[in-house]
């Protein structure tokens, strides 16, 4: 299936949300998801399908500040 993550298309054979980030070796301790626009929790990551098409989104967050 053909997914579009962070504006790129990219081919995948994951299912849900949980196998596409551990696809994609995201492992830091602060990132947020969204999928078609729509912010996922992290605790509905393994139940969340993924279909053709779909749009996902992940954000890093990053400490700092003046």
């Amino acid at each position: 299936m053909q997914l579009i993550i962070n504006g790129q298309s990219r081919d995948t054979q994951s299912e849900v949300l949980s196998d596409l980030l551990q696809e994609l070796d995201i492992t830091a301790p602060h990132y947020a998801v969204a999928l078609n626009h729509q912010v996922i929790p992290k605790s509905q990551y393994p139940s969340t399908s993924l279909q053709d098409g779909d749009q996902v989104e992940i954000v890093h967050a990053v400490g700092g500040g003046v």
